[in-house]
């Protein structure tokens, strides 16, 4: 009997334990679910409250951001559909990995910068251009609304150009904003359609206003050139012929492979352009060889290759302003072809009657060098000036001295600057490092400096195994370790042609670069002539 009543209170014992222990586990369940769907309903609540526009104005303080956006089509359109900020900014909902990832991402640095950072330190102009929208605008987000690329209305150039992104999307990685950049922020700089007329008309003017000769030049000295035609000049700097060692030492800091081996190169004399051709200069010779239709390349190459043509066949109408919005006038003209650069020195030829061309890349690295033998003409080292290194997380890089001779990354506000901005360098010679990427005669060659002696005179590459042309000086982006005097650089004509439609390609302007042009060189040799 004792023993039956204590089994029985032992079961009842652990019965009990039992249903404690399942309801404490249940109490947990219960609580935990109702803790994690409060904790999940309050993210979604606090992601849509700073998801919507006035949220995103916030953080961003630029000043044009809010009013460009209600001025754009995405706002501003017939049919009075609004795609707010997040529709642009971040990847479509229905890919919620990816939205919310790149929400957190994004959200978290746009905190960091506003109690961290001074606004008003901000580069907002360079913030507005295709480099930073790239970064923000997630090409899903374009396609996931435009997914009829050819709605009624669409233009001719419209189908051919969404034709061709349609087979290349993939292949060249092309991107919705490359063409629409003003979609989303207005911008009245920014033209989505051919060029019309010419934007410096002051450079075609009546006979009466314009120079009716050439500047006549019978020494070996520094000369005006006039254009006649025109009411354009270009300053022409006399350098004196000598010798120097052309390319880098193997000790010189970010030195590459193609820059040896050192050879002693002997320039002739020849005149160089003070500064790099600029808008009014290459707008003057647009205005008297403009192409209106498209004309066969080989139509064009046959043409102008006619030694007895008076008559140059010259660019087509580019798509968009080639300035950027940046301005014209004596900023250096940029984006055309190295074809339309030998052009432009066949024309000025023609007209003036001197033998004028692209330099090759020895007298343009002798020029460029001034006399000097070191990286720069000026004082200071690449790498107190370079923005590599793993310091450079802590350390600002030097900019004092190299600021007052080129435009580079530090202080270009992603963009070119007038031949005012800096100083010259001991040959007189502006921008000769920075601001533009200048083409060469040359074709490129990595091993150009290895094929040939190493004393040679007046070096001119004409073969290579590739197709580019050399270009030096880097420009308004580059590193300072892009600009030493010796650094080398190529075309790169297919990545620089990526987004241009049309079949063949244009052969005057490049689509996908902004930061190339050109300075004209004329021989000394027509002055032994006279």
């Amino acid at each position: 009997m004792t023993s039956r009543k204590h089994r029985s209170k032992h079961y009842y014992y652990n019965h009990e334990k039992r249903r404690q222990t399942d309801l404490g586990k249940a109490v947990v369940f219960f609580g935990g679910l109702v803790i994690g769907l409060t904790v999940f309903l309050a993210a979604y609540l606090t992601s849509e409250h700073f998801s919507t526009n006035e949220s995103c104005a916030l953080c961003h303080v630029h000043p044009h951001a809010e009013t460009s956006w209600k001025l754009s089509s995405h706002v501003n359109n017939r049919s009075g559909v609004s795609v707010h900020c997040t529709d642009c900014h971040l990847p479509p909902r229905h890919d919620t990995w990816a939205h919310y990832s790149s929400k957190i991402k994004f959200g978290l640095g746009h905190v960091w910068s506003y109690f961290m950072k001074d606004s008003a330190d901000f580069d907002w102009e360079s913030k507005r251009e295709l480099e930073c929208a790239t970064t923000y605008i997630p090409n899903t987000s374009c396609k996931d609304c435009h997914r009829n690329l050819f709605p009624e209305g669409v233009s001719g150039d419209g189908v051919i150009a969404h034709l061709y992104y349609e087979e290349n999307e993939s292949k060249l990685n092309l991107q919705c904003i490359s063409c629409h950049l003003d979609a989303g922020h207005y911008d009245p700089n920014y033209t989505h359609e051919k060029m019309r007329g010419i934007p410096s008309r002051s450079t075609a003017l009546p006979d009466s206003e314009s120079y009716s000769m050439p500047t006549e030049v019978n020494s070996f000295t520094d000369f005006t050139e006039q254009i006649p035609g025109t009411n354009v000049t270009i300053r022409m700097k006399a350098i004196q012929g000598g010798e120097y060692r052309m390319g880098s030492a193997e000790r010189e800091q970010y030195r590459r492979i193609d820059e040896g081996p050192q050879r002693t190169v002997t320039v002739s004399p020849f005149f160089l352009a003070e500064v790099e051709t600029t808008w009014n200069q290459f707008w003057a010779f647009y205005a008297q060889t403009m192409s209106e239709g498209r004309i066969p390349p080989e139509v064009v190459y046959a043409a102008n290759a006619n030694p007895l043509t008076d008559a140059i066949s010259g660019p087509t109408p580019p798509f968009g302003l080639p300035d950027q919005g940046w301005g014209g006038g004596e900023r250096p003209a940029i984006t055309m072809t190295h074809y339309a650069a030998k052009t432009f020195c066949q024309w000025l030829s023609i007209k003036t009657g001197k033998p004028y061309r692209l330099p090759t890349e020895a007298e343009w690295e002798y020029a460029a060098r001034g006399g000097t033998e070191t990286p720069y003409f000026f004082a200071g080292t690449p790498r107190s000036f370079s923005n590599q290194g793993f310091w450079r997380k802590f350390l600002d890089a030097k900019t004092e001295g190299i600021s007052d001779y080129v435009i580079y990354a530090n202080n270009s506000k992603n963009r070119t600057q007038e031949p005012e901005a800096v100083l010259a360098n001991p040959f007189g010679l502006k921008n000769m490092l920075g601001n533009v990427m200048e083409y060469c005669a040359d074709k490129y060659d990595p091993q150009a400096y290895v094929k040939t002696s190493l004393e040679i005179t007046d070096p001119l590459v004409t073969e290579s195994e590739g197709n580019e042309w050399v270009v030096r000086g880097g420009n308004y982006a580059s590193d300072a370790s892009e600009v030493r005097s010796a650094a080398r650089g190529h075309t790169r004509h297919d990545e620089w042609m990526k987004t241009d439609p049309q079949q063949p390609k244009s052969i005057w302007w490049y689509s996908d670069v902004r930061g190339i042009g050109f300075r004209v060189a004329c021989d000394a040799s027509f002055l032994t002539s006279k």
